[in-house]
């Protein structure tokens, strides 16, 4: 079966940097688009940043110039790195994958496209 394991969160100080991985098994891991969300208490779960099969990222606004998401297919393996962090980065970050989205991903897709989700990781980013 789908499974997605998180890994790598933490707590750090403002300006610091954390990597988040993302290992996945049971389907085949270089054809789906694969992304990472973020949940702070009592709001939504946010998109962050996504890749599609091509390899192609996608990111929202707040985390352009300062996340990196990437992609090991030979390890299926996601990454999320994450620099420069702000007090506002805390949340649980949680890696998330869907065949069905297509190839080429030009929009962060939503929470409820995707079909497949691991447990997620807390990062906490202190002032």
């Amino acid at each position: 079966q789908v499974q997605l394991v998180e890994s790598g969160g933490g707590s750090v100080q403002a300006g610091g940097s954390l990597r988040l991985s993302c290992a996945a098994s049971g389907f085949i891991f270089s054809s789906y688009t694969l992304g990472w969300f973020r949940q702070a208490p009592g709001k939504e779960r946010e998109g962050v940043a996504a890749i599609g099969a091509d390899g192609r990222p996608i990111y929202v606004d707040s985390v352009k110039g300062r996340f990196t998401i990437s992609k090991d297919n030979a390890k299926n393996t996601l990454y999320l790195q994450m620099n420069s962090l702000k007090p506002e980065d805390t949340a649980m970050y949680y890696c998330a994958a869907d065949p069905y989205l297509g190839t080429v991903v030009r929009r962060i897709p939503r929470a409820y496209e995707y079909n497949y989700w691991g447990q997620g990781t807390q990062v906490t980013v202190s002032s």
